[in-house]
């Protein structure tokens, strides 16, 4: 069902304004765009409080907008302990992330897999990353289009070529200074509007917040249950270790929040952006969350159309309660969240496009060769996005872009394997590795298969059908196996091989042994100035 209604003059005005300024950082930055280490890194002159920013508008899509309340309308805030589990794994593990990578790699996440575990490890990884993001950003792009096609009877293939349009012009001409300072003003909007719309609904709550959380309570609406070690279903225990590769994963193998550190002046700023962004992110995750909560209850108490969908339910509460200029305020940062995600995106796949293909093919060439190619990337990348969101759009279902995911699980699971794998074990070696990659892409080509059901309504049957031994865990779990075997296959079968010969920085060991050595001078040089 949809919730179609005509906005005023001055909502236009204030989506208008936000893509106009969002075009104005484009050009603002677009005359320092000379080299790649400014295109892609600013020259590391990014202060950290707006880097911080920039992680938390990373992590934050027009999707948070969506997928959020719906869930807090429909169930507990089990999806939260994923969120939760990040600040929790990151602040014992992000002190050393940020210098290992500041210190191994020029630009390219993937750069460091190579150094530790050879060419194969680097593609693999590389070739994951931009899979998995072209698969999102075409995912971004279609439930943006439809929310607004639903909300205001926006055109929907005229929504994704706009915005896509917006994106790639943005990106094209700021690079990622412009990107950064536009996600800055994302984190102030994403503040705002959750702030306003959470308060309105609270408040106009027959009672008011203690209303909300009793009614809540009692309908189930609460908590983080069930809490049982069950592994075949969305338990507590699930997502809490779902949520700790999660967090591993973003922070320590993904190109979009790597690239962040690199923008940084020092190794202590980095790690202060980073652990703003980590900190700003779940109180925004929780706030939408707690949206959806509220909504539940309002609409206890207020008639809601019948079979309105769950994810529905906030869209219509914004065009039909909140007024004028609040609900362009909304519209304008569900728009935000996609541009600044997605222009970071292009950059990021940019950087890789870059790094990892296209200087392998030309070694050796003029940084401007460099340049020109990353931007033809950015241009490339932006439109194979609105041409896949335009896909899923004819498609009418996930059946487009299903495939995208279903070869991007089977292909690039256990990256944070690798990770964890090459930063904690001096013993595990390219031969080790590579056959731990190759058990993992079975294991997970199996446990997708025997677990994936297509067809319609009730003629749906596995991909897939081995009887008893189908994979019968929970898909989130599914992630979680794969790295597990890589680390698990990959050092034994190491141990068949020889011992390679590593760079100690590659290793957690070694930046332990730095930390030491530099604490020991430091004593040192206090005990020279006292004497």
């Amino acid at each position: 069902m949809t919730t179609t209604a005509t906005l005023h003059f001055l909502d236009y005005l204030i989506i208008l304004l936000f893509l106009v300024v969002s075009l104005y950082f484009g050009l603002r930055f677009a005359r320092k765009q000379k080299t790649t280490q400014t295109y892609f890194a600013a020259n590391g002159n990014i202060p950290s409080w707006a880097i911080g920013l920039s992680l938390l508008a990373t992590l934050i899509s027009s999707v948070t907008f969506l997928a959020y309340p719906g869930t807090g309308y429909s169930s507990n805030w089990i999806l939260l302990v994923q969120g939760l589990m990040v600040p929790i794994v990151l602040l014992g593990t992000i002190w050393f992330i940020v210098p290992l990578y500041r210190r191994v790699i020029g630009l390219s996440t993937y750069e460091y897999f190579e150094k530790r575990f050879g060419a194969f490890a680097r593609y693999y990884s590389s070739f994951g990353f931009v899979l998995r993001q072209f698969s999102s950003m075409g995912t971004v792009f279609y439930l943006l289009a439809l929310a607004l096609n639903n909300m205001i009877g926006a055109n929907t293939l005229l929504v994704i070529s706009v915005v896509g349009a917006v994106i790639i012009l943005l990106t094209l001409l700021g690079g990622i200074e412009a990107a950064i300072w536009l996600d800055v003003l994302q984190g102030f909007m994403l503040f705002g509007s959750g702030i306003v719309c959470l308060s309105i609904l609270v408040f106009s709550v027959e009672g008011g917040p203690a209303t909300v959380w009793q009614i809540a309570q009692e309908n189930g609406r609460t908590g983080f249950g069930p809490y049982d070690l069950d592994f075949t279903r969305l338990t507590f225990a699930v997502m809490a270790i779902n949520g700790a590769f999660y967090a591993i994963q973003k922070y320590g193998t993904d190109q979009t929040v790597v690239q962040r550190y690199l923008t940084a002046k020092t190794d202590k700023s980095a790690i202060r952006a980073s652990l703003l962004g980590i900190l700003l992110t779940v109180p925004i995750w929780t706030m939408f969350m707690l949206i959806g909560t509220a909504l539940f209850v309002y609409y206890q108490q207020q008639p809601l159309p019948a079979g309105i969908k769950a994810e529905a339910v906030f869209p219509y509460f914004i065009m039909t309660k909140l007024p004028v200029g609040v609900v362009g305020l909304l519209l304008a940062s569900m728009i935000s969240a996609a541009v600044c995600s997605l222009s970071a995106d292009l950059n990021c796949l940019a950087a890789v496009g870059v790094e990892d293909y296209y200087k392998k093919i030309r070694p050796n060439r003029p940084d401007r060769e460099y340049l020109r190619a990353g931007k033809w990337m950015v241009v490339v990348s932006g439109i194979v996005a609105i041409l896949i969101a335009s896909l899923y759009l004819m498609a009418g279902d996930e059946g487009v872009l299903s495939m995208i995911f279903t070869l991007y699980a089977i292909f690039s699971g256990g990256i944070v394997g690798i990770f964890l794998l090459g930063l904690f074990s001096a013993r595990a070696n390219q031969q080790g590795l590579n056959i731990g990659i190759l058990v993992c892409v079975l294991f997970t080509a199996y446990a997708f298969l025997s677990s994936t059901e297509i067809g319609i309504g009730a003629n749906k049957s596995l991909l897939l059908d081995l009887g008893s031994y189908n994979f019968t865990h929970h898909k989130y779990m599914l992630g979680v196996y794969s790295h597990l075997i890589v680390i698990g296959v990959g050092y034994v079968a190491s141990l068949f091989f020889p011992k390679p010969v590593l760079d100690r920085n590659l290793l957690y060991s070694g930046w332990l042994k730095n930390r030491r050595a530099e604490k020991k001078a430091m004593l040192a040089n206090k005990e020279v100035v006292a004497q």
